[in-house]
């Protein structure tokens, strides 16, 4: 009797994987559901694909980044109903650091830090294992705050994790996303 499908839940870090893989490739517009189905292959079941992300705010320099980012979000809730959103905080705020080539010793800059998607999606990999909501849980994500929280679910729930982080890519050169030139670590 052949064995069940690994029931998965994929975990993506949207900003990491969004400036890690995606910006400045024509993959922007990706169907998130049909990349990972390719990816896991048929010994995993997509249960669901969480997605962690901020709002972002614009900028002088790019002053429809919301826009753009909004639309993204709305066509994957009207498009594809296994990827949940989950959202943290998105902050804009001027700080002082110190000039690479002084003088001055330092310059003034606009720092933009996405907050609380890591911890959330920590939060939610612990919780869906013990609700055994999954067999295997894939994070997509290049954040090593992370690890404790992916040791704590194999050690204490026996799950099957897999992660992917840098080096993975969305679009290969015979056009589509996700096809054999794909690298990946599941």
């Amino acid at each position: 009797m052949a064995k069940a499908p690994y029931r998965t839940i994929v975990y993506v870090d949207g900003f990491n994987f969004y400036y890690g893989e995606v910006r400045g490739t024509p993959w922007k517009w990706l169907d998130p559901v049909a990349l990972f189905r390719k990816v896991l292959g048929p010994q995993n079941r997509l249960v669901k694909i969480k997605y962690f992300t901020a709002r972002v705010q614009p900028s002088p320099s790019d002053p429809n980044v919301n826009v753009r980012q909004d639309t993204y979000l709305r066509a994957l809730q009207a498009h594809c109903p296994l990827v949940e959103p989950y959202y943290g905080h998105f902050l804009r705020h001027w700080i002082s650091m110190e000039h690479a080539n002084p003088p001055p010793a330092s310059v003034e800059v606009w720092k933009n830090e996405e907050k609380g998607s890591d911890v959330n999606l920590a939060l939610h990999l612990l919780n869906d294992a013990w609700l055994n909501s999954y067999d295997c849980a894939v994070i997509v994500s290049n954040d090593s705050d992370l690890a404790e929280s992916l040791r704590l679910v194999k050690a204490q729930n026996r799950k099957v994790i897999g992660s992917k982080g840098a080096g993975f890519r969305v679009g290969c050169r015979t056009g589509g996303p996700c096809t054999s030139g794909t690298k990946r670590r599941l």
